[in-house]
């Protein structure tokens, strides 16, 4: 059934793209994939853009498919930007399509980054972890990537992406070194961060946690009771005092981790709740790639760091 609608879909997009207009009202549509790639556009393109972004807040990109209106917004962008090494697994056939046809630009922005700034994907038969976007010295490969397709596609504004992606890429030095301020507030020895599905790898290798969850690195597959027994256990010997559920990922695994940590005489609490694959609410706190970085430091450093620190 996924591979007939996977190849309807990809049909579809084909016939789309050659009636494509990708400019409009003098301003180029862009079609985004998750709301980190759509916050690096919106910062360097501004009102050039028309942007929509596929992935809102609490969407799970592992096994989203794409909606009718999906198709129309693909059909009249001038340029698509996804993140890849396999994020939006159900949609791969889709973008693979719409590059075969070569009228649209399709750019899988994370796959920018060297391969040797690169984690296995170690749950399965894929090559890499696609959850970058959670170290800012690895995303900054990807701002390149936006920049350099938006001058592909619209020369003229060229002085003005080099300008406002020279200031991104500032401000992401400038977050790095605040949260690795903020990751300072926990021993080295407690930083163990225990999540729904396993979307933190980079964050913890940039910031010093040792990142475990009941979840492989995609959602699509199901944990199991092994799953569960295995990470309580880690979770009971560390005493790790707490655990986080994800906005885009059912809490149900996590709270069974709690239950039976409990069972066996240790009480970890839900730490908050953390963004892994998503940003916020567009008019929270959280709904810029800055917020949603900070937010998920702060929540772990509350949770986790000692109450006299």
């Amino acid at each position: 059934m996924h591979l007939r609608l996977g190849l309807i879909i990809t049909l579809t997009i084909l016939s789309l793209a050659s009636c494509a207009t990708p400019v409009s009202d003098g301003r180029i549509r862009v079609v985004a994939t998750t709301g980190p790639i759509s916050d690096i556009v919106q910062a360097i393109a501004g009102e050039r853009v028309t942007l929509r972004t596929m992935l809102g807040p609490g969407i799970d990109p592992h096994t989203y498919i794409a909606t009718e209106s999906d198709l129309f917004a693909l059909q009249e962008a001038a340029l698509i930007l996804y993140n890849g090494l396999h994020l939006e697994a159900n949609l791969a056939r889709v973008f693979e399509g719409i590059k075969r046809s070569g009228r649209i630009p399709v750019i899988a922005v994370a796959e920018a980054i060297p391969e040797g700034l690169l984690l296995a994907w170690q749950d399965g038969d894929k090559a890499y972890d696609p959850h970058v976007w959670h170290d800012p010295q690895r995303w900054r490969y990807a701002v390149e990537a936006v920049r350099d397709a938006l001058i592909a596609v619209d020369p003229a504004g060229s002085a003005l992406y080099w300008q406002r992606s020279e200031q991104y890429l500032a401000d992401l030095q400038a977050l790095d070194t605040e949260l690795r301020i903020m990751a300072e507030r926990i021993p080295l020895e407690q930083r163990i961060l225990v999540t729904a599905h396993d979307a933190f790898q980079y964050f913890g290798h940039a910031y010093g946690f040792r990142v475990e969850a009941v979840q492989g690195i995609s959602t699509a597959a199901e944990a199991s009771a092994a799953d569960i027994r295995a990470l309580t256990e880690l979770v009971v010997t560390h005493r790790v005092p707490a655990i986080f559920v994800e906005t885009s990922v059912s809490s149900r695994t996590i709270e069974a981790v709690q239950s039976a940590a409990r069972a066996v005489g240790h009480e970890v609490r839900i730490g908050g709740e953390l963004y892994s694959d998503s940003l916020g609410d567009p008019d929270g706190p959280a709904g810029t790639y800055f917020g949603m970085m900070l937010h998920n430091m702060q929540t772990i450093v509350t949770a986790l760091a000692p109450a006299d620190t």
